[in-house]
């Protein structure tokens, strides 16, 4: 059951009709406060003028009664009505048509008529020292008025706020309609196949762009991964049928042998060749289980100085074996975050290509440096290079420069270089000749 609420016009509806009742609740408040203060304006009022006729007739109730006379005769205060009656209720002076109250003080609601109209009055009554009681009434109707005044206003703007809502909210389900069609039709061409297919974004940076950008960099990974898996494929068909050749020819001789020894060799020669298939089958599935980033859930600190260090003793006494010279710049005190392990089979990777792949008396060059938030890895040598057909491809899998075709290694060390560097949020690339060099670019860690 659709619950109108969890809509976009129904939240959008709520939020309006909850403003709409947020305003008839400040109306009605306003409204009370508006009102008393009119009422005690009004009492205000009464009183002084009380006090003004008490004061002008100070000789008594005379003096009263002529000042009342002088202010009606005046009409000074259209809005105010007069009444004094002596002890036993006779009218002295006023015009007020109203039976005087018995009871001193304000009385919010006196009724009198003016012109045979029936009103309204707020009134004070006092009494004098002869027990003689002074009425002195304001008319409500300018409270009235006001009060329908405010009436008015707050029903205009509470029937504004609602067709404000209304209108809003039919507004913006419709504009987060259109826009969640668009990425609903994009998604369901995904779905049919289109992979080429991408969230559309309109440029203004709102929330739906950016949740589109977010898919479109989530659809680029897919797409990735898929063009992966598309390359291993081919690859695996490609690359491993003639190591896979060679195994079978290896086991149809060893059937066909007749001679023990000839059998065994075949034997043996058939095992190295499975071994040499798992060896790369094992790289394979390494490398894709880096590019999947698995690894990034087990990152921690990893001291890059000292790891690149460690690794450099390790292998000096073959690069010293086999003619090369060594030559490290390795500054202190660079981390990154990653895994320690991927990050030591990176680096050995450079160092065993640089033995594989180029002569003796090569000059074999490690740096470690730090350039901002960047920690820059770069093992290059002054060896022979790559051709620059070769180069656009070498962090691909299989892929081998023309002149290491003759040396050991199936074309899957920097493959796994680059997606170890992807996988660390870093970045790999060739030095420009002469020699041969690979940087390797990775975020600074803890510091």
């Amino acid at each position: 059951m659709t619950r109108p609420w969890r809509s976009t016009f129904g939240l959008v509806a709520l939020v309006a009709s909850l403003f709409a009742l947020g305003t008839v609740i400040i109306g009605v408040v306003a409204y009370e406060v508006t009102h008393e203060a009119l009422e005690i304006q009004l009492d205000h009022r009464v009183a002084i003028e009380t006090r003004a006729l008490i004061d002008e007739g100070d000789d008594g109730p005379t003096g009263v009664a002529m000042a009342i006379r002088r202010r009606e005769a005046a009409r000074s205060t259209a809005s105010l009505e007069y009444l004094l009656v002596d002890p036993v209720g006779r009218r002295v002076a006023g015009s007020l048509d109203a039976t005087a109250p018995t009871v001193p003080g304000y009385l919010e609601f006196l009724h009198y008529r003016r012109d045979g109209e029936h009103r309204i009055a707020q009134a004070l009554t006092t009494r004098l020292p002869d027990n003689s009681r002074l009425v002195v009434a304001a008319d409500r109707e300018v409270i009235d008025e006001m009060d329908a005044t405010l009436l008015k206003l707050f029903a205009g703007a509470f029937g504004v706020m609602l067709l404000l809502g209304i209108g809003g909210a039919w507004l913006v389900g419709a504009v987060t309609r259109a826009r969640l069609a668009h990425i609903d039709r994009t998604a369901l061409a995904i779905i049919d196949g289109d992979l080429a297919r991408r969230m559309p974004l309109t440029g203004a940076g709102d929330e739906f762009d950016r949740v589109s950008a977010t898919l479109n960099r989530m659809l680029d990974r897919i797409g990735g991964l898929m063009d992966n898996l598309r390359q291993v494929s081919s690859d695996v068909a490609h690359d491993l049928r003639t190591p896979l050749t060679r195994l079978h020819n290896r086991l149809d001789e060893a059937l066909s042998a007749r001679d023990v020894d000839e059998k065994r060799q075949a034997i043996e020669a058939a095992a190295a060749q499975s071994r040499e298939l798992l060896d790369i089958f094992g790289a394979l599935l390494r490398i894709a289980e880096v590019e999947a980033l698995s690894p990034r859930a087990h990152f921690q600190d990893v001291a890059l100085n000292q790891l690149v260090e460690e690794l450099v003793d390790t292998y000096r006494p073959d690069m010293e074996a086999s003619g090369h010279l060594l030559v490290t710049a390795i500054a202190p005190e660079i981390w990154t975050t990653g895994d320690r392990r991927l990050l030591q089979q990176l680096i050995t990777n450079l160092l065993d290509n640089v033995l594989r792949h180029t002569p003796p008396g090569t000059t074999v060059r490690v740096e470690l440096e730090r350039d901002d938030a960047i920690a820059r890895l770069t093992v290059a040598d002054d060896g022979h290079g790559v051709a620059p057909e070769d180069a656009t491809r070498l962090f691909q899998r299989f892929a081998r420069a023309e002149r290491s075709r003759s040396s050991e290694g199936h074309g899957l060390g920097l493959a796994l270089v680059a997606a170890v560097a992807t996988a660390h949020r870093g970045m790999v690339s060739l030095l420009a000749p002469p020699g041969f060099g690979v940087v390797v670019e990775l975020p600074v860690g803890k510091t």
